[in-house]
C-alpha cells in the first residue's frame, strides 16, 4: 500500500466503484477510453516571455472543453482576483510568470471543486505508481489509471487547499492523466447518483458523449454550474403533452461566475438554434468571461473590465479577446452604437401629444429607451448588463489604418461572428486579425 496516500487519508478504489465510474463517464468499462484522457494534463505556454503565457495548451481532443472552462477560471483569477505586489500592479496580468501560472491554475481548480461541492465534502483521486486494485476482465478493461486510484474525502476549505498544493504535480506534469484525475474528482465530488440525475437518466447517456470531438457540453456545465445538465436554459421547464406526465428539465438555477455562448451549424432552423441558446444566467455572468462552443470548437472570450456587465454605457464599444487552447488569440472590437442610435431615432420620430407634457414625456421615454437598449445589447437579458472597460478606451485609440482593416474584416460572415451575435445581436464586429486565422481556428485540423 502507498504509505503516503494512506497517511493522507486515501482509500484504494473498489472494483464496483471503478466499473461504475468508467460506465458513467465513458459509457462502458469493457473497452479502453480515448487515449487523450490518459495523456493530457494542465500545461501552460512559456512563462513570462510569451504574450499568451496566461493560456493552457493542448492538441485538439476530447479534453478541450474541460480545459477551456479551467482557462476561464484562470483568467478570472489573473484579471480580477489576484492581489499583486505594488511593483507588479502595473504589469500586464496576461504576461504570466511561472509563479502566476501556478497560482492561477491552483485557484481555478480549487474554485471549480468548491462550486461543485456546494459547501459539502470534496472527493479527489490520485493514482498509485504500481498498485492495481481491480482485476482485468471481460467487464473491466484496464486503462492504467482508474484501477490504480486512491480516493480522498476532504473538507472544501483548508484541508482541500493543503491537499491540492501537496499533490499539484499529478495534475500538471506533461503527458500525464491530469485532466482525467480532475474529471473523476469533479464527478465524485458531485456524486455519481446526482450526476446520473443531472444527465437525465432516462436517456442513458455517458458524461463524455463520445461523438463530440472536443468534449461534451455536460462536462462544461458540471464545471461551470456544479451540475452536469444538458439543459442550459434558466430554471426548470416542465415538458410533456396530453398523453404523458410532465417531466422537469433542470437548467441553470442561478447566475454563474463565468458564462457560456454557443453557436452550432448542425441545424439551419432558427427555432431549433434558438432553443439551444443559453439563458441569461449563462449569457450574462458575474464576470465578463464566457466559455464558447462554436461549430464544435471550444474557446474563451473575455474582457478586462470588471464592470462590463454592470454599466451599459461601457457596452457601447469595447474590445474582447478570443483564446483557444490551441495557443491562438483573436482581438475583436464589438460596437453597439449604431443599434443604440437607431433605436433613439425611431423613438424621436414617434408623434408627441399635448404640448404641455411633450417635453416631460419625451425626456422620460428617451431615458427609458436608453436603458432598454442597453439591456437588449447585453443579449443575455439581465438588467444592468454591460461594460467595456479599460479595453473600450484602448479600442477608441486604435490607429486609422487598423480601423480600416477592421472595418473590412467586420463584413466577414464567420462562425465567430455568428457566435458573438448570439449575445450582442445587432453589434458591428471588427476582427483585428487576418481572415486566414479565423478559418484556421474553426477548421478540423487545429
Amino acid at each position: 500500500m502507498n504509505k503516503e496516500f494512506i497517511m493522507q487519508g486515501g482509500t484504494p478504489i473498489t472494483s464496483e466503484l471503478a466499473t461504475e465510474l468508467r460506465k458513467l463517464v465513458f459509457g462502458t468499462a469493457g473497452i479502453p477510453m480515448r487515449a487523450e484522457w490518459l495523456q493530457t494534463s494542465f500545461v501552460f505556454g512559456a512563462a513570462g516571455k510569451d504574450e499568451l503565457a496566461y493560456g493552457l495548451r493542448s492538441p485538439r481532443n476530447a479534453t478541450r472543453g474541460m480545459l477551456s472552462v479551467v482557462q476561464g477560471f484562470i483568467l478570472k483569477y489573473l484579471l480580477f482576483a489576484r492581489k499583486p505586489s505594488r511593483a507588479a500592479a502595473t504589469a500586464n496580468p496576461l504576461m504570466a510568470t511561472a509563479e502566476m501560472q501556478r497560482d492561477a491554475l491552483f485557484n481555478a481548480l480549487l474554485e471549480i471543486l468548491r462550486i461543485i461541492s456546494d459547501k459539502g465534502k470534496v472527493t479527489m483521486v490520485l493514482p498509485s505508481a504500481d498498485e492495481v486494485f481491480v482485476d482485468h476482465s471481460a467487464t473491466y478493461f484496464h486503462d492504467t489509471v482508474t484501477e490504480k486510484l486512491y480516493t480522498f474525502t476532504l473538507s472544501p476549505n483548508e484541508e482541500l487547499e493543503h491537499f491540492l498544493k501537496r499533490n499539484f504535480q499529478y495534475f500538471t506534469e506533461e503527458e500525464t492523466p491530469g485532466t482525467l484525475l480532475f474529471l473523476y474528482s469533479a464527478v465524485l465530488t458531485r456524486s455519481m447518483g446526482k450526476v446520473r440525475t443531472d444527465l437525465d437518466s432516462s436517456k442513458s447517456m455517458p458524461l463524455t458523449m463520445g461523438n463530440h470531438e472536443e468534449g461534451s457540453l455536460m462536462i462544461v456545465t458540471l464545471l461551470l454550474t456544479g451540475r452536469a445538465t444538458p439543459y442550459i436554459h434558466n430554471g426548470v421547464i416542465n415538458v410533456g403533452d396530453e398523453n404523458s406526465y410532465a417531466v422537469a428539465q433542470y437548467g441553470v438555477l442561478k447566475r454563474c461566475m463565468i458564462g457560456l455562448l454557443l453557436w452550432d451549424t448542425e441545424s439551419t432552423s432558427a427555432a431549433v438554434n434558438q432553443s439551444r441558446q443559453p439563458g441569461s444566467r449563462l449569457k450574462t455572468p458575474n464576470y465578463p468571461i464566457w466559455i464558447t462552443s462554436c461549430t464544435g470548437h471550444y474557446g474563451v472570450i473575455f474582457n478586462r473590465n470588471p464592470d462590463l456587465l454592470r454599466n451599459y454605457h461601457a457596452e457601447s464599444r469595447f474590445d474582447v479577446n478570443y483564446y483557444s487552447c490551441s495557443g491562438h488569440q483573436i482581438l475583436m472590437t464589438i460596437d453597439n452604437r449604431t443599434y443604440n442610435e437607431q433605436a433613439l431615432v425611431m423613438l424621436e420620430r414617434q408623434p408627441i401629444t399635448p404640448e404641455s407634457s411633450s417635453q416631460t414625456v419625451g425626456k422620460q421615454a428617451k431615458d427609458e429607451a436608453i436603458t432598454a437598449v442597453g439591456g437588449a445589447a447585453a443579449g443575455g437579458g439581465v438588467a444592468g448588463a454591460s461594460g467595456g472597460g479599460g479595453v473600450g478606451g484602448a479600442a477608441s485609440g486604435a490607429s486609422a489604418g487598423n480601423d480600416v482593416v477592421a472595418k473590412e474584416e467586420s463584413t466577414l460572415n464567420t462562425p465567430l461572428q455568428r457566435l458573438i451575435h448570439t449575445k450582442w445581436e445587432e453589434a458591428t464586429i471588427s476582427f483585428h486579425v487576418q481572415p486566414s486565422m479565423l478559418s484556421y481556428l474553426f477548421s478540423t485540423t487545429q
